[in-house]
C-alpha cells in the first residue's frame, strides 16, 4: 500500500494525465526562465541564477520543469537548457559550466560514466554515483527518488512464451535476435555492450533507433526486443513483457539532481537543496508513469505537466 504521500503525488499525476489539472500550467511558471526574469535577494543574499539542463528525452524534460519551477517558486532565477544530448553530452555540458544542475539516473552515472563495477544494491549505486561526482565533477548528488527508471529488455508477451523467455540469459537459447535501442546504446555496458560482454550474447542484431518508438517496432514485427524504460506507459499493457535482467546490467537507475558545490556552498545553498529534496520525494513510480502518460498520450507540455504537479503537491504556486 502506498504512504500517504505517495497516494497524493500519484493522484495529482493522474489527474494532469487526463486534463483535469492542465489549466493550472497554463498560468503558472512561463517560459525558458521558468519564472522570474530577475535574480531575487533574500534575508541570506542574493539567489544565484540555476540553468537546469536536460537529455534528450521527455521524461527527461518533464524533470527539469519540476525542478526548475519549484526553484522558480522558492524565488531563484531559472534558465532551462533542454535537449542536450545523452549522458555522456551533458555531463560534457555540465563539466563546462554550461548548466549547473540536471537530473541524472543513478546508475548511468556510476556504470556509463564514472564506469564501476556493476553495484549489486540501489544504495551501493547511489554511492558510487556521488562520489563520482563529488571527486571528479566538483558536485553534490541530492537525495534519489523513490521512482526508478531503469533500461528494459521488452518484447511482446506472445514472443516470450512462444520462445520460452523469462530471463536475459534465457536469450542464448536463440540463434539469434535483434534489439533496438538509440544509437548510443552500442557502447554502454547498460546495453548491448553489456548484453555482449556480461551476459556473453553474441547472437544479438543491433537495430538503431530513428524516430520510431520500440513499441512501435516490436508490433511491426522488426526487432525481438527493445530497449524500454520502466515509465513508460505501454509497459502497463500486458501486451508486453520485460525479462528479468538476472545480471543486473541494467543498474539500479532512480533519479538525483546533480548539484554544482559551488551553489550549494553559496548563502541559499540550504534552500536550494531543501527544494530539490522535496521534489524528489515526491516522485512515486505511478506517479511518473502518469506524467509520462500526460505527455505522450494527452499531449501536455513538460511545463504544464510539472505545474499541475507541483501545485497540487503544494511545492509551487
Amino acid at each position: 500500500m502506498f504512504r500517504k504521500h505517495t497516494r497524493r503525488a500519484a493522484k495529482a499525476a493522474f489527474a494532469i494525465s487526463f486534463g483535469v489539472a492542465l489549466l493550472i500550467g497554463l498560468t503558472a511558471c512561463g517560459g525558458g526562465g521558468g519564472g522570474n526574469d530577475t535574480t531575487t535577494t533574500s534575508a541570506a543574499g542574493p539567489k544565484p541564477t540555476i540553468t537546469v539542463g536536460t537529455k534528450n528525452f521527455a521524461e527527461e524534460f518533464i524533470l527539469g520543469q519540476l525542478y526548475g519551477q519549484a526553484l522558480a517558486a522558492k524565488g531563484f532565477k531559472v534558465v532551462y537548457k533542454n535537449d542536450i544530448g545523452s549522458s555522456e553530452v551533458i555531463d560534457t555540458a555540465f563539466k563546462s559550466g554550461k548548466i549547473n544542475v540536471y537530473p541524472e539516473y543513478t546508475g548511468v552515472i556510476a556504470l556509463d560514466l564514472a564506469k564501476v563495477a556493476a553495484p549489486k544494491a540501489a544504495a551501493a549505486t547511489y554511492q558510487a554515483a556521488k562520489t563520482f561526482e563529488q571527486q571528479k565533477r566538483g558536485a553534490t548528488l541530492l537525495k534519489a527518488t523513490p521512482f526508478f527508471d531503469s533500461d528494459t529488455f521488452t518484447l511482446l508477451t506472445s514472443t516470450a512464451k512462444k520462445d520460452g523467455l523469462k530471463t536475459m540469459s534465457d536469450l542464448s537459447k536463440l540463434k539469434s535476435f535483434s534489439y533496438a535501442a538509440l544509437p548510443e546504446c552500442d557502447q554502454r555496458i547498460t546495453c548491448i555492450l553489456g548484453m555482449k560482454t556480461i551476459y556473453h550474447l553474441k547472437n544479438i542484431k543491433f537495430v538503431p533507433l530513428g524516430n520510431v518508438s520500440v513499441y512501435t517496432l516490436l508490433d511491426q514485427g522488426k526487432a525481438t526486443g527493445g530497449d524500454g524504460f520502466s515509465t513508460d506507459p505501454p509497459q502497463l499493457d500486458p501486451k508486453y513483457t520485460t525479462l528479468v535482467d538476472d545480471k543486473h546490467i541494467f543498474g539500479f537507475q532512480n533519479v538525483a539532481p546533480v548539484v554544482k558545490q559551488s551553489l550549494l556552498d553559496g548563502a541559499n545553498g540550504t534552500l536550494l537543496e531543501n527544494t530539490l529534496n522535496a521534489v524528489s520525494a515526491k516522485l512515486t513510480l505511478p506517479a511518473m508513469q502518469a506524467m509520462n502518460k500526460a505527455y505522450y498520450v494527452n499531449k501536455a507540455t513538460p511545463k504544464q505537466i510539472a505545474a499541475g504537479f507541483l501545485k497540487a503537491n503544494g511545492l509551487a504556486g
